[in-house]
């Protein structure tokens, strides 16, 4: 293991809990990215409270990158294996994501789940907050296809970091209360990337938009909100948040 290496296992432990703090400083001096409310409720202290202390599992997702790493795993350094890396990881990220996602809503696995879906309202930790049995799940559900792939391809350490910290900076803002795409956002790239509104609403109805960072495998398989499309359009167009958890928006209203 190099230092550069240990540096960058160090952003990984750490950025999550870098942007929590970004994203809190920002809602407390009311910036303008804040502007546009999710829901218009408010948050307990003991789900604050809560949320903080998961919170302090995060640096398990470096740990279990290191372990292959120390032991000699995706010891590639070319610029295409950087790139490879990054893709491979991107897109079984979204796979694996959904489809142990969607598990774990099962009864006999929601036990792994459940403590993530007590926040029905998300906070800037809200992001961190999952059991260690969650994190261990995903992350080597994650990497051990990675160290297979390994053997036969050659994966790079540092594409796959990057993915890693891009997941922890994008997931961060995917749990805050506040849209900050603009309201045409889904005419374009939005028909395949998610939004803060997107998962809001997984974490209020308690089921469907599953996906991660797209929105491929939800449109596909049937599990995304109708109405999605028309309370993203309620909150940046008409910046009118919800006032229920379980608020529907007459999904005409996004046309």
């Amino acid at each position: 293991m190099t230092t550069l290496q240990w540096l960058v296992l160090a952003l990984v432990a750490t950025v999550g809990h870098v942007m929590a703090g970004v994203w809190y400083l920002a809602d407390q001096h009311q910036a303008a990215i804040c502007k546009k409310r999710i829901y218009a409720l408010d948050v307990k202290p003991t789900q604050w409270r809560r949320e903080f202390i998961n919170s302090l599992f995060i640096p398990l997702h470096a740990v279990l990158l290191a372990i292959p790493a120390f032991v000699g795993f995706f010891a590639e350094r070319s610029t295409l294996s950087f790139w490879l890396s990054l893709l491979v990881t991107f897109v079984w990220a979204e796979v694996w994501h959904y489809v142990s996602h969607r598990a774990m809503h099962r009864k006999s696995l929601l036990w792994i789940h459940r403590e993530h879906h007590k926040s029905q309202i998300n906070t800037p930790l809200t992001a961190l907050s999952f059991s260690f049995s969650e994190k261990i799940v995903f992350d080597v559900g994650l990497l051990l296809p990675l160290m297979l792939l390994d053997a036969l391809v050659g994966m790079n350490f540092y594409g796959i970091a990057t993915w890693f910290i891009g997941y922890l900076v994008i997931n961060s803002f995917s749990h805050a209360n506040f849209e900050f795409r603009p309201p045409g956002f889904n005419r374009h790239v939005g028909q395949v990337i998610t939004t803060t509104t997107y998962h809001a609403l997984h974490h209020s109805r308690y089921t469907g938009n599953y996906g991660l960072g797209t929105r491929v495998l939800d449109r596909w398989l049937g599990t995304e909100w109708p109405d999605y499309e028309a309370v993203y359009q309620q909150i940046t167009a008409a910046e009118k948040p919800l006032g229920r958890l379980k608020q529907r928006v007459d999904s005409r209203a996004s046309g």
